[in-house]
């Protein structure tokens, strides 16, 4: 008799096994058959193989006569099915966007395969950054992104010799924006609110060449050790790092900061094709809790926003209650704020897609991952 838990083994196998028959081109469907058969008896169930190649061959033979949901009987139906995606998202994301946008944004394959990669700012122009690829067995290409590099061919990055010291980071081209937005100088006063994994510290960090102080706040100390492993590799001496509630007020703050930055835990949905399991542990009745967080943490930290400061409030998502409405509510709240443009730095492209109330990225529209970003400024005393 089979140990009860090879039941959930064999279900997995089979699940591996027919996404690679039903979707992967390049593997060929005998090959999946023997892979699963394999995997069988590496884990020591001989005893089900037969059971499993029986089942996987069948798919083959069959797979073409599946039923699939056709779009043009049931949009809903069809997007939840081809779409892997809960019906209660679907919902959601219809009533938002409308049925076109919302099957775009939930048929959207994800972005491309290259590696974002941008310059140490204390170290290399764009040019000069350049000419370091040029040296290398990748290939590359100019992103949307300010100082954002497209590359392709780069394996075992964390190995190479211009990476370890510190002459290059790993960012997203979203993440790169949203750290442009803060607009730092040399010399600023900077709260990074919601720091880990550090990408947005250090970017501004490297901006300020050093000078002033960065507050990098994480709540989790895992999630810290990241920012500290960083630090320590791009050279940071103005970074400082602590773990800390952001929600919590620290009233020693209050009008001192040049800069805060909240880039506000939320539901995610913005980065779906890099993190497909989150639409799978989400569950509808977890968005009003977001919501209410982020609320909490935007009343707190735009205490420290001096007088002609700036806060800028960025999210992973792209719902509205997360983004274009938290931002509505909170300038009600707080009238001495106001929406602030994009900078200049920004390409055109993205400028022009701004509504009055922040900046919403699209994966599929707009080649970066899902974003939403907020300037907005304190008025002076």
């Amino acid at each position: 008799m089979d140990h009860p838990t090879t039941e959930p083994i064999q279900r997995d196998i089979l699940r591996l096994s027919a996404c690679q028959i039903l979707f992967h081109d390049r593997v060929p469907d005998s090959a999946a058959v023997n892979e699963g058969v394999n995997l069988t008896r590496v884990l020591g169930m001989e005893g089900v193989s037969g059971f499993l190649n029986a089942v996987l061959r069948n798919l083959v033979r069959s797979k073409d006569e599946i039923p699939w949901p056709k779009r043009e009987d049931d949009l809903r139906e069809y997007l939840h099915i081809m779409g892997s995606m809960p019906l209660w998202l679907i919902d959601k994301l219809t009533s938002v966007y409308g049925e076109e946008l919302a099957e775009q944004i939930i048929m959207h394959r994800g972005l491309s395969h290259e590696m974002v990669l941008r310059p140490n700012m204390m170290k290399f122009t764009d040019k000069e950054f350049e000419t370091l690829l040029n040296g290398k067995a990748w290939t590359w290409k100019p992103g949307l992104a300010p100082h954002a590099y497209l590359v392709g061919g780069a394996t075992e990055i964390a190995m190479d010799n211009d990476y370890r010291a510190g002459n290059f980071s790993i960012q997203g081209q979203s993440s790169i924006l949203a750290s442009e937005a803060v607009q730092v100088k040399p010399g600023m006063r900077v709260l990074d609110a919601c720091a880990a994994p550090g990408g947005k510290s250090c970017y501004m960090s490297e901006m300020m060449q050093n000078t002033g102080r960065i507050y990098a706040w994480e709540l989790h100390e895992k999630r810290a050790l990241l920012l500290e492993s960083a630090q320590r590799r791009l050279k940071l001496e103005n970074l400082r790092i602590s773990i800390r509630d952001a929600a919590e007020p620290k009233p020693d703050f209050d009008g001192m900061m040049d800069v805060v930055l909240l880039d506000a835990p939320c539901s995610g949905l913005g980065v779906l094709t890099e993190k497909p399991d989150l639409k799978y542990r989400l569950q509808e009745a977890d968005i009003a809790p977001i919501v209410e967080s982020q609320k909490r943490l935007l009343n707190t930290l735009c205490n420290y926003v001096r007088p002609g400061g700036t806060l800028v409030y960025s999210t992973c998502s792209i719902l509205p209650e997360e983004n274009v409405e938290q931002v509505k509510a909170f300038l009600v709240e707080h009238p001495d704020f106001t929406i602030a443009e994009l900078p200049a730095s920004y390409p055109e492209s993205i400028r022009a897609l701004s509504s009055p109330y922040g900046l919403q990225l699209f994966a599929h529209r707009d080649g970066v991952e899902g974003f939403f970003i907020a300037r907005l400024r304190k008025a002076r005393a």
